[in-house]
């Protein structure tokens, strides 16, 4: 049996608003870890400790970055701060080398710590018992080599 017009009409309008819609019921867009920054847990003894959020970021997100990445990179060598042409080069060999350093120090065991690196940067994240903790993780991973600087978000259980 043939549709009639209004069927025909009705079938256009709606295979027009599944088109239209199709995919917006995605609330989130994926999130990826596009640059291949060192994310590593460390310690794990908090266990109400939540696991903080890593280097992962929406395509858009990394598109944004990439050009002030490529220049904040470059800029350490151009000024002869740094003997490798990009900075952040050093974080996949850095982060390992603070995650061994936080295990062999030994005052570290009853803590939850994650670290992450990004253009000789170290970010410290997760959760120490004391402040005093969190002075000296900070003060242990700034004596490392390479290490430019660091950034305490730990938090206080």
């Amino acid at each position: 049996m043939p549709l009639t017009e209004n069927q025909y009409q009705f079938a256009f309008v709606l295979f027009l608003f599944l088109a239209l819609f199709a995919g917006t019921g995605q609330t989130e867009e994926v999130r990826s870890n596009y640059f291949n920054d060192p994310f590593l847990n460390v310690t794990l003894a908090i266990k109400d400790c939540p696991v903080p959020a890593g280097p992962m970021l929406t395509e858009a997100q990394a598109r944004a970055e990439a050009h002030s990445r490529i220049e904040r990179g470059t800029s350490c060598y151009q000024s002869g701060q740094c003997r490798l042409p990009n900075s952040y080069l050093y974080d996949q060999e850095i982060i390992p080398r603070v995650k061994r350093a936080i295990e062999a120090d030994g005052r570290f065991v009853e803590t939850s710590i994650w670290i992450e690196g990004q253009r000789r940067f170290v970010w410290l994240k997760g959760c120490v018992q004391t402040v005093g903790q969190a002075k000296e993780l900070e003060k242990l991973v700034r004596k490392l080599d390479d290490v430019e600087g660091v950034v305490n978000l730990l938090n206080y259980k």
